[in-house]
């Protein structure tokens, strides 16, 4: 491979293979005129990792540069690996996705959910969007309130007739139905059957010893006219409206954890919500959706072909009842389309709200994954990591 190895385009660093230049070129010029802090990027090809860059500093308030090794929290991109655990289950046979969860979890079958498939926490068609009642951070982090809220409600629609984002609840669905199936928690099961075997920088559920690794997220301002980041776009109405308003789905769901927790604070960290608590570099996020289409540098592959197609066959299409505009998704991972436009019409992942991203083409054999700790407004279509996805789609 023929790469820039140690390499810097202005504060960029790292490695790429000869014909991937537009990429680092698209990075750079996202640090130069799209506000980013500290960022990195990576792209496999044919299970062969063929971008690999990072800039800025590791914290998004800090000095301290970026490392080779530095990690962040991605937010919702953790939803694609958590939906990887139930995926791989039901390839060995221990989950059947078309099972009502409360096979696994009779709890769950109280107040109408007897309905409630497997396949329909997979594909943000539960009905179960927000809580009745929020729960404060340490609730949320505890691994039991979660659940127990969830398995006492009702649904707010007749499960599988609607969808609509499972934003905080998808953490604690999937991660009671995976301690419910296999024993362990859901953090453990990553570890043990997907990081380790792929070599995967990537915690649901931080260890102490890997802290140090890790840098500060934050919110940072959209980029206006005058720092080159282009018009200022603003939401449609209604989108604005609902996130306004204390009643609406969008704004309960996203309110399921209140105040909203601090994910810099160790606790946070070390919980693992397999909804929004992973953490890693991009150079294991671009590595785990390789390994869901192919072998990664001629080993291990995760997907068997029949998993592969079900994770990308369109289950979910139309209004999102909590996102408000209209959301694809198959099971558990986003679907390419207008709200969420990824690589082409076969790709799959998952944006985490802020900026972050993680997918698979497997039909250009394509794997990408991007971290920040600069975190924007938008839930999906991020203009950082689209300007990678127009600068790979042109190496293609």
């Amino acid at each position: 491979m023929h790469a820039s190895e140690g390499a810097q385009v202005g504060d960029v660093r790292g490695t790429v293979a000869e014909g991937y230049e537009a990429v680092a070129d698209a990075f750079a010029r996202n640090a130069e005129q799209r506000g980013e802090r500290g960022a990195a990027v990576a792209v496999y090809r044919h299970g062969r990792k063929v971008v690999d860059l990072w800039t800025g500093t590791r914290d998004v308030d800090g000095t301290e540069p970026w490392a080779v090794d530095t990690a962040q929290v991605v937010r919702s991109a953790t939803k694609g690996v958590a939906a990887a655990v139930v995926l791989l289950l039901h390839q060995r046979g221990q989950i059947d996705l078309d099972a009502p969860v409360g096979t696994y979890w009779p709890e769950f079958k109280a107040a109408g959910k007897e309905r409630v498939l497997v396949r329909h926490v997979l594909s943000h068609r539960a009905g179960l969007p927000v809580l009745d009642q929020p729960l404060a951070a340490e609730q949320a982090l505890d691994g039991a309130s979660g659940p127990a809220a969830l398995a006492a409600q009702a649904p707010v629609w007749e499960p599988g007739a609607e969808h609509g984002y499972h934003a905080h609840t998808y953490s604690w669905l999937l991660g009671e139905l995976v301690r419910r199936v296999t024993g362990r928690p859901i953090g453990r099961w990553v570890a043990e059957e997907i990081a380790h075997p792929l070599d995967l920088d990537f915690w649901m559920g931080l260890p102490e010893e890997e802290a140090h690794r890790v840098g500060r997220v934050g919110p940072v301002p959209e980029p206006g006219p005058a720092q080159g980041g282009g018009p200022r776009l603003r939401p449609k109405r209604s989108v604005a409206a609902a996130y306004e308003d204390p009643g609406s789905l969008t704004r309960r769901a996203f309110s399921a954890i209140a105040p909203p927790p601090d994910e810099n604070a160790p606790a946070y960290r070390a919980a693992g919500l397999p909804g929004s608590g992973g953490i890693c570099t991009a150079r294991a996020l671009a590595r785990f959706y390789a390994a869901t289409i192919g072998e990664v540098d001629g080993g291990r592959r995760l997907f068997a072909p029949a998993t592969l197609t079900l994770a990308r066959t369109e289950e979910s299409a139309g209004p999102d009842r909590v996102l408000v505009v209209p959301t694809r998704f198959g099971l558990g991972f986003m679907l390419h389309g207008p709200a969420a436009p990824l690589l082409g019409p076969g790709s799959f992942g998952h944006p985490g709200r802020g900026g972050s991203l993680g997918f698979a083409d497997p039909e250009s054999g394509t794997a990408f994954g991007y971290v920040t700790n600069g975190l924007r407004r938008g839930v999906t279509a991020d203009p950082r990591a689209q300007a990678l996805i127009r600068a790979i789609r042109s190496t293609l």
